[in-house]
């Protein structure tokens, strides 16, 4: 559990600084991230992205404590996840630049943090008949 939790904050931190470069590089080359409740900023992007690519990490922990196939349910439900955070920028970005912009930032954060943690579910998680047996007892 804690290599999981570890690998999943560097994955957030990679996942954080990823979009808000990209946030900034866009602002730089003229695409400004309007949306309906106003203009978002690099650092903006950069919490949101942290702030729910630890939600990720949470739900990646519960799975490998409760779920048989815990990297496979991850994958699945990551890309559900990631399909539905697509809808905001759809729909209320002012501008195709914008959207195209957001849905590449979603994009990439799902790119950094989901193979990241899959690897970690399956590296953490011992095939089924090793949990099963009995720890062996030193002296």
């Amino acid at each position: 559990m804690k290599r999981l939790a570890r690998t999943g904050l560097l994955a957030t931190v990679a996942a954080a600084a990823a979009t808000g470069l990209g946030a900034a590089l866009a602002g730089a080359a003229g695409i400004h991230l309007d949306v309906e409740g106003g203009r978002l900023p690099a650092s903006g992007i950069a919490f949101v992205t942290a702030v729910f690519s630890l939600v990720g990490v949470a739900l990646a922990a519960a799975l490998l404590r409760w779920a048989a196939h815990p990297a496979l349910l991850f994958v699945r439900v990551a890309v559900g996840l990631t399909a539905l955070s697509l809808v905001p920028p759809l729909v209320s970005a002012s501008d195709a630049a914008t959207t195209v912009t957001l849905v590449v930032l979603h994009l990439v954060a799902a790119a950094i943090v989901v193979p990241v943690l899959a690897r970690a579910l399956q590296a953490g998680r011992p095939a089924r008949a090793d949990r099963a047996l009995p720890r062996a007892q030193t002296a």
